[in-house]
């Protein structure tokens, strides 16, 4: 018996939270930008697609960078709220984090504020400079990071790696070939061949390619690792009242929401291949009312392909032990049965850090209100799964979103 949780609200209730509108600007390697010009930028695309100005935000959530200490605390001590002219005006600004799963638990926290009557506007923003920062500090810090320092870090393990044993150990218990595995990354370069924002919008991508790229950390080549990028993204939540008196007659509202958070180190996690996805989308499903079936598109973390594949299978997306041929059969692809991370993901879009997920909420949210570009578009979609999860692959949080009309 799945457990049930509270559930929001019903759509169309004064204080149902809803998305209105995103930003986002290109991801990639862009030593001009700045941080606070690139969130300031991204801000204000969102508040335009949601057809606002900064002054109708009342609370700013943010999202945390993982370039640099100096940019968090310009961040965590209200800069953004200086930045967009909101002295006075803003009633919060604070910053969530829970690594890749953020967003995730962004949305949760910002829903809640506007359904409990905390605040009428939430501008959730992120911004990171990985692409540009200095890869040594970088590769430090990926190094370290969420690696327990008392007993893992010693031995050497860092996050490709991790990535590394969680491919084997998913490669073992599926009969998931190389060429299958490669075979995710393909499909997520497709999609990105059509987001003018992603990274590796311009680079077609082949599994031969793939495996004849260097090995990183055996069975992973150099192709099939997040390449670390630039980028900003943003959306604006709002209560449905609200967005009704603005005259917004396209929202996204939150049908349901799980999670589960199963380990810290990768050491205690019981099974590499399956993780916490089944008992997410357990709690999630019951709470929607809908499930797997019923959904056009899927915005899943993907750092590496094998954490996609056990995402998709956990969340019911594709029958056990099947991931990894049913992205070979094409199945994700555009023109696809089930169209999956279509603004790249992080493997070809570009690795945002805590913003990867970020972006994948963002674009699930674009393609729901109908606002992603031809041909990436998902013609007529009403319903997405949205997956995230953070650091050494902790938890599964699980979004599903419904758009809705009038």
């Amino acid at each position: 018996m799945a457990e049930q949780w509270p559930s929001y609200v019903d759509a169309g209730q004064p204080n149902d939270p809803v998305f209105v509108g995103v930003g986002e600007i290109p991801s990639g390697r862009y030593p001009d930008r700045n941080f606070i010009g690139d969130l300031t930028k991204v801000a204000i695309l969102a508040l335009k697609d949601a057809g606002m100005a900064p002054k109708d935000v009342d609370t700013i959530l943010l999202i945390p960078n993982l370039h640099g200490f100096a940019d968090q605390a310009d961040l965590v001590f209200s800069r953004m709220v200086e930045e967009l002219g909101l002295n006075r005006h803003a009633k919060a600004s604070l910053m969530i984090h829970s690594g890749g799963s953020t967003s995730d638990n962004a949305v949760r926290s910002a829903a809640g504020l506007i359904t409990a009557g905390h605040a009428k506007t939430v501008l959730v923003l992120h911004c990171e400079r990985w692409g540009s920062a200095n890869l040594a500090e970088m590769v430090t810090a990926l190094s370290k990071n969420g690696i327990p320092q008392e007993w893992e870090q010693v031995t050497g393990l860092q996050f490709n790696a991790v990535g590394g044993l969680i491919t084997q150990r998913y490669m073992h218990d599926t009969g998931s070939t190389a060429e299958e595995m490669a075979s995710v990354c393909v499909t997520l370069r497709k999609w990105a061949r059509l987001n003018p924002n992603a990274m590796f919008k311009d680079k077609d991508l082949t599994v031969e390619q793939i495996l004849a790229s260097k090995m990183i950390s055996d069975p992973l080549h150099a192709l099939e690792c997040p390449p670390l990028a630039d980028g900003a993204v943003a959306f604006v939540m709002t209560s449905a009242e609200n967005a009704r008196k603005r005259g917004l007659t396209e929202s996204v509202r939150i049908a349901g929401s799980g999670g589960c958070v199963s380990h810290y180190s990768i050491g205690q996690e019981t099974n590499l291949s399956v993780l916490g996805w089944p008992l997410a989308a357990e709690r999630a499903y019951a709470q929607s009312g809908w499930g797997p079936e019923d959904a056009d598109l899927a915005q899943v973390y993907d750092s590496y392909a094998a954490v996609t594949t056990i995402a998709m299978e956990g969340l019911g997306l594709c029958p056990k032990g099947e991931g990894a041929r049913w992205f070979a059969a094409g199945n994700g692809d555009p023109g696809g049965k089930l169209p999956v991370n279509t603004n790249g993901g992080l493997l070809s879009a570009g690795h945002t850090g805590v913003g990867g997920g970020t972006a994948l909420l963002v674009e699930g949210v674009r393609q729901l209100l109908h606002r992603a570009e031809q041909p990436r578009q998902v013609e007529g979609c009403r319903r997405a799964i949205i997956g995230g999860t953070g650091g050494t692959y902790m938890d599964a949080q699980v979004l599903l979103l419904e758009r809705v009309e009038g």
